[in-house]
């Protein structure tokens, strides 16, 4: 004969409700301005000359519609953007012409450019300055004024000596 047992048969108890664990609160990240040195720092007299040295040359050439923005605070490729109309191909190449001689004269680099004949868009990386020339028909198709709103405009009329 076998002992009886003292166990109580198992009975099928419901299962516990566990409730779900909150969600934990989203931290806001907060952005931490730049040092104001930095922004000093970028913006030294040799590049306020070499702004003032371009910007002089493309109105001795008859640029149309000059307009330089200030763009160190949206941009990390470039301080300042010249933006220029041409009123013709032929007129854009001279207006570069002269662009490359006043950077040539003040050694300054030029990192990039970009000038495909017929394109109606010539743009000249000098570092600190970026210039764009165009014919009118692609400044109204490109609309960088739109594109950079957000950026500071220079009075050419400061930088024309």
């Amino acid at each position: 004969m076998k002992p009886k047992s003292t166990r109580k048969p198992a009975t099928a108890k419901p299962a516990k409700v566990v409730k779900a664990a909150k969600p934990a609160k989203t931290v806001k990240t907060v952005k931490v301005a730049k040092p104001a040195k930095a922004k000093v720092a970028r913006k030294t007299s040799p590049t306020l000359g070499l702004l003032k040295l371009i910007v002089s040359a493309l109105d001795g050439k008859k640029a149309d519609h000059l307009r330089v923005l200030d763009v160190s605070e949206q941009s990390s490729i470039t301080d300042f953007l010249v933006l220029a109309n041409g009123t013709s191909e032929p007129h854009l190449r001279a207006l570069r012409v002269e662009l490359e001689k006043v950077l040539d004269a003040e050694k300054a680099r030029i990192l990039g450019m970009d000038a495909t004949q017929g394109s109606g868009w010539i743009v000249v990386d000098a570092f600190e300055v970026m210039v764009h020339l165009f014919t009118p028909e692609n400044r109204d198709k490109y609309r960088m004024e739109t594109l950079w709103r957000d950026a500071t405009e220079v009075p050419v009329s400061q930088l024309i000596s």
